[in-house]
Order: structure tokens, then sequence, then C-alpha cells
């Protein structure tokens, strides 16, 4: 069982643009190209940020059209915010706020002995990585640049850091880059 952040970043390491676009990411290759079809195999629940979630509303038919429902996870998915959102229909959705060492604690019990999926954004993954939870990171590094917006990772990580375990190249779109989450052990 790993605590996993698995996301797409562009060249220059932003998630999304300021206003929460993904649109400079779908140009750029065909998902079933990457790990992600047997990643998401071994997820037993995923930890969502706020944004994200917001994203996945405001784009309930476009995500529909690609996966065939609003909601595209079978995996209890808890969103963390501190406001109030509306469900969606058909979506195992629990809003949390806090520490998530807690909630941590509740989605290793859901995850029923497969991975926790920290989807996004950067800033709950690097919540993650401060509470010594995140046991690994990939991400799919995008030949595109936006110049500012959502970032990777907006922690300094310098040790005892990371350790490359794979890098794979996607098409012309894509280098996914897998990397172990070196605990500090002081």
């Amino acid at each position: 069982m790993k605590t996993q952040y698995y996301t797409s970043s562009s060249l220059d390491g932003f998630l999304a643009t300021e206003d929460d676009s993904l649109e400079w990411l779908f140009p750029l290759g065909d998902i079933n190209e990457t790990s992600y079809p047997s990643f998401i195999q071994g997820v037993g629940a995923i930890a969502m940020g706020s944004s994200t979630y917001e994203w996945i509303l405001r784009n309930a038919g476009s995500v529909s059209e690609a996966t065939g429902s609003a909601w595209p996870y079978t995996q209890p998915t808890w969103v963390f915010t501190s406001r109030t959102l509306p469900t969606i229909e058909g979506a195992n959705v629990t809003f949390a706020n806090g520490d998530v060492r807690v909630v941590h604690t509740q989605m290793l019990a859901a995850a029923n002995g497969k991975n926790v999926w920290v989807m996004g954004g950067g800033g709950l993954a690097a919540q993650f990585h401060d509470a010594g939870l995140l046991d690994e990171i990939t991400v799919q590094i995008g030949s595109a640049t936006l110049g500012s917006g959502k970032p990777l990772f907006p922690r300094r990580l310098l040790s005892p850091g990371l350790a490359l375990i794979s890098a794979t190249q996607v098409g012309t779109g894509f280098a996914e880059l897998t990397y172990s989450v070196l605990k500090d052990i002081h």
C-alpha cells in the first residue's frame, strides 16, 4: 500500500492555469498510452483538492462524454475543502477539512490494501508530504509551458528528497517520471 501523488505538469512546473484550466493538457497525448490504466487499477481511495473537484463539476459534460459518467471514479474519494460544495450524483465523496493524517487513516481503511491516490492539487500533495505520508510521486511532464499558474508542488524539497525510479517517454507530448519519496529517518 502506497500513498501516491500522480499528476501531470507543464514543463515549467504548473498543473493548471491561474483560472484552474487543464485545456493545455489534453492535446498533448492519450491517457491510455501512459501508466494511468494500470495505475488506477491499484487505487483503492482518492484524496482530491477542492479546485480539482470544482473542475470536475464545471466540466461535467465533457467528463461524462469522455468517461461515460459525470463522476469517473469508483473509489471512495475525500475532497479536502473548507467550503460547502455541491455533491455529484452517484459519487462516493466525503468532504474533509483539517489534518490530512486523520483522514489518511480513514482512506487507508477504505482502500482495503490498495493504494491511496493524492489526485491534486499540489498544495494537498505537499500537506501529505509534510505529514510524512507521501510515498511516491509520478508526474507526466507535458511539452508545454504556461508561464504561471497552479504549481506542481509548492514546497522546497531538498533533503532527504526524491529518488528517481523510472523515466518513460509517452509519445512526443510527455515524459513520465516516477520518484520514491525518501523519508527523513532522524
